[in-house]
C-alpha cells in the first residue's frame, strides 16, 4: 500500500455527540417500543421512537468493558435508534465507519481513559487518539473489502447456526408437544438434573488463563472468552461439559440460555448470573434444553422476575427447577437424541470455525492497519 496519514476523528468522520439523549428506565418503561435504545456496549431496551437514522459508528464512552474488551467498544449501528449519554456518535460514509471501527478494535485506549474504578473516555480524549489511514482512498477500499470476506463468511455461518437451532426447535416441538403422550407422568426438572453450584475464586490463581462463560460473551455471539485470573474480580462457578448454561439475569428482556456440549476446558467458568443445569444423564441434555427453550416455558420460567432496579431483574433459581416436566420414557429420548444430535454438533463445528475465523481477521486487521 501507498503512504499513510495521522488523522483526527473528526478530520474523516461527523460527531454527533450533542444529539444523544438519556432516558432513564422508568421513563422508558412508559415508552416501550420496537426501536432500539443503546447504551456504552449494545442494545439495552426497545422504546417507541428514535434520533438517529441509517448507518453510524457508536463508541462506548464509559465502563469496565473499555479496559477488559468483552464486548466490541466500537460497532455499527443501523435502521432507526436512539443512544443514551454512555456511547460516542460518529458518522460517516460506508467505507470509514468500517475502517474506525476496525481501528477501535485492536487499538490501546489505556493512555486516553481517565477514571481509577469506572473508565471514561471522553470526547476531548477521544479527539486526541491518532488515527492512521493510508492516504488512497482506493487503499482504504482495499482493506475494508478484504475484512468484509472475512466477516461475510462469519455471517453465513450464524446464519446457519440459526436454521440449524430452528429445525431443532421444530423437532423438539413435534416430539414433546405435538406428540406428547398421556402415559408421560408431571415431574419436574430436578427429575433430569442437579443444580451444580461448585465456586471457583479466579483471583486467587493470578496466572492462570480461565475459559470465561460470562453474559457479555453469550451476548457476543456464544464466545466464552480468555482471561487471566487476575482480570477476573468476583467468584465464579466452575462449568462441567454437557449441561445447560440459563441466565437468571433479566430474563423477561434476554434468553440466554447456553448449551454446552463435552470437550470443553478444564478451567472453564461461568458468570454466577449463569445457573448451571447439569444433566443426571448424559442423554438428558437435548431434551431439557428443548424443554427450557421452547416458547411457551420460557416465558413461563422468565415470567417469576423480582427485583428492585427495572434493569437488573432476576428469577428464583428454584423456579428453573422445579418447573414441570413430562417423565419421557428412556426410549423415546434416546431416538429422539439420534435426530437432534448431529444438529447440535454442527452447531458447536461452526461456532469453532467462526472462532478461528475472528481470529484470522483480527491477526490480519492489525497487519493491514500497520501497513505490513
Amino acid at each position: 500500500m501507498g503512504e499513510w496519514k495521522e488523522y483526527r476523528l473528526d478530520e474523516i468522520a461527523e460527531i454527533l455527540d450533542y444529539k444523544r439523549k438519556p432516558l432513564s428506565s422508568m421513563q422508558r418503561s412508559v415508552r416501550k417500543g420496537e426501536i432500539p435504545y443503546y447504551g456504552a456496549s449494545g442494545i439495552i431496551d426497545y422504546i417507541d421512537d428514535y434520533i438517529f437514522e441509517g448507518e453510524h459508528v457508536l463508541i462506548s464512552e464509559d465502563g469496565e468493558n473499555l479496559r477488559s474488551r468483552q464486548t466490541p467498544i466500537a460497532f455499527l449501528a443501523d435502521g432507526k435508534f436512539w443512544v443514551n449519554n454512555h456511547a460516542h456518535i460518529i458518522k460517516s460514509d460506508y467505507i470509514h465507519n468500517r475502517l474506525i471501527c476496525y481501528y477501535f478494535a485492536n487499538f490501546d485506549l489505556n493512555p486516553f481513559l481517565t477514571g481509577a474504578v469506572q473508565p471514561k473516555l471522553s470526547q476531548d480524549s477521544l479527539m486526541r487518539i491518532p488515527i492512521f489511514l493510508p492516504k488512497s482512498i482506493e487503499d482504504r477500499k482495499q482493506i475494508v473489502s478484504i475484512i468484509a470476506s472475512v466477516d461475510d463468511k462469519i455471517d453465513l455461518l450464524y446464519q446457519e447456526n440459526k436454521t440449524l437451532e430452528a429445525m431443532a426447535e421444530t423437532l423438539f416441538r413435534q416430539w414433546f408437544i405435538e406428540g406428547a403422550k398421556e402415559e408421560w407422568e408431571e415431574k419436574d426438572i430436578y427429575t433430569y438434573a442437579e443444580h451444580y453450584k461448585v465456586s471457583v475464586v479466579p483471583n486467587k490463581h493470578p496466572q492462570m488463563f480461565f475459559r470465561h462463560y460470562s453474559i457479555p460473551a453469550f451476548d457476543n455471539g456464544k464466545e466464552a472468552s480468555l482471561e487471566k485470573g487476575e482480570c477476573i474480580q468476583s467468584n465464579k462457578y466452575i462449568v462441567p461439559g454437557n449441561c445447560i448454561l440459563f441466565s437468571k439475569l433479566n430474563p423477561h428482556k434476554d434468553k440466554r440460555v447456553w448449551l454446552i456440549l463435552d470437550g470443553i476446558e478444564n478451567n472453564a467458568i461461568c458468570s454466577t448470573e449463569f445457573q448451571i443445569i447439569k444433566p443426571k444423564k448424559s442423554d438428558y441434555l437435548y431434551f431439557l434444553y428443548g424443554w427450557l427453550t421452547s416458547k411457551e416455558n420460557y416465558e413461563e420460567i422468565s415470567s417469576g422476575v423480582g427485583g428492585t432496579s427495572g434493569s437488573h431483574q432476576r428469577i428464583d433459581p428454584k423456579s428453573i427447577f422445579t418447573f414441570s416436566c413430562p417423565n419421557v420414557d428412556v426410549e423415546t429420548i434416546y431416538s429422539y437424541n439420534k435426530m437432534v444430535e448431529p444438529l447440535y454438533y454442527k452447531q458447536k463445528l461452526n461456532q469453532n470455525q467462526i472462532t478461528n475465523l475472528k481470529e484470522q481477521r483480527n491477526s490480519l486487521l492489525q497487519k493491514l492497519m500497520s501497513n505490513q
